[in-house]
């Protein structure tokens, strides 16, 4: 008799343990959701929250809809990142400035000359190219490897220090990639959390200023306000080599 309802008691408990761990999970991708639109209303208080194709309740590769919101999150942050750069670069490029030291050790110089942004990376040799692809590969795989992974509890968008995973490093670095001099360490919370809306919108911005310049080169007439302003690109934009 004990034994049966000693069974029973097991049973029972065995068949509240789903409920349990389904209970969690939906916790955690609720708390997820509410940092998502809490970072969409601060970032657009017109818009608010605005998610037409329902990615944020999807889920990709078999992980958890907590995971694929830290995915989508951290892939925005890394693609506003990279915009931005870009932006600038662009800019920077089509004013003609450059290093003033030559590119390679048989003194060829930057091809400020070839023309527009696009016209000079095609100008580059390609072991350039590949020193430029390998170094943003290294960090890609780097952010991927080193830390809490931003799908398993880790920050969307935090870039691992170099000086906590030398082990990863093949030579020493002095200086980290995210805040190389430690001034943001010293900032408050609330100072970090606004900085993020910030990067957050003007990577938003720069990721359609990119696109147009590229688009309008390509496609002359594409981007109205931009027709006249930067010139007609021949080649492939996409097109590494």
């Amino acid at each position: 008799m004990k034994t049966s309802v000693l069974a029973l008691l097991l049973g029972s408990a065995s068949a509240f343990a789903p409920s349990t761990i389904k209970s969690g999970a939906n916790v955690a991708t609720r708390a997820a959701m509410d940092d998502l639109e809490a970072i969409a209303e601060k970032s657009n208080p017109v818009l608010k929250y605005y998610d037409p194709l329902q990615l944020a309740s999807t889920t990709i590769w078999g992980e958890t809809n907590e995971s694929t919101i830290a995915f989508l999150r951290h892939a925005e942050i890394k693609h506003s990142r990279v915009a931005m750069a870009a932006f600038v670069g662009y800019i920077v490029q089509s004013n003609g400035i450059h290093f003033p030291f030559p590119l390679t050790f048989d003194g060829t110089p930057y091809p400020y000359a070839a023309g527009s942004p696009p016209e000079q990376w095609d100008a580059l040799p390609d072991a350039s190219k590949w020193q430029i692809l390998l170094f943003v590969g290294f960090l890609e795989w780097f952010s991927e490897a080193a830390g809490t992974h931003y799908m398993r509890g880790g920050k969307p968008g935090a870039f691992p220090k170099f000086s906590d995973h030398p082990e990863l490093i093949p030579h020493p670095v002095p200086l980290n990639l995210f805040d190389p001099f430690g001034f943001s360490s010293k900032a408050s919370e609330e100072k970090k959390a606004a900085g993020l809306i910030k990067e957050l919108n003007n990577g938003r911005l720069a990721q359609i200023g990119i696109i147009a310049f590229l688009s309008e080169q390509k496609v002359e007439g594409s981007v109205p306000l931009l027709k006249g302003l930067v010139p007609h690109y021949s080649g492939e934009p996409m097109a590494p080599f």
